[in-house]
């Protein structure tokens, strides 16, 4: 189902204040821009960047 496309069209990355995306597997809201993914719980997004986990880890 994902996340609206609104309420995307808001969000923003909060640590750079860049845009982001919804992953592929809607699980989490991608900034590249940072490398960062934010975790998308119960169909909220968690935008804290304490929460974040990088893209570079494997």
């Amino acid at each position: 189902m994902g996340l609206d496309k609104e309420l995307l069209d808001i969000l923003a990355c909060p640590v750079c204040k860049g845009d982001v995306y919804e992953s592929e597997d809607e699980n989490f809201l991608v900034c590249e821009k940072c490398r960062l993914k934010f975790p998308v719980k119960e169909g909220i997004p968690v935008m804290l960047p304490e929460e974040a986990l990088s893209l570079d880890e494997k």
